[in-house]
């Protein structure tokens, strides 16, 4: 696989911003999934691994510095 052209990059983080941005609007992802397969057409699939992951941890980090945080039960135990 080659590496995406500078075109290629700013349209997959386009499509990756619309997308992050309509999921910050809605609670449910529903009305998202046109942006959704927008964003999984416009990026190489390995990109959208690490972009979806990156959504959870900097979601989780932001929780976590606000003390949103609840541990789940199972992690408490431990």
């Amino acid at each position: 696989m080659a590496a995406p052209s500078m075109k290629e990059r700013q349209a997959c983080w386009g499509a990756r911003d619309e997308y992050w941005k309509c999921l910050d609007e809605h609670e449910d992802a529903g009305p998202c999934q046109t942006l959704r397969r927008s964003f999984e057409a416009s990026c190489p699939q390995q990109w959208i691994k690490y972009f979806d992951k990156r959504r959870d941890y900097l979601k989780f980090k932001e929780k976590f510095e606000a003390g949103q945080f609840q541990p789940s039960n199972t992690t408490a135990k431990s």
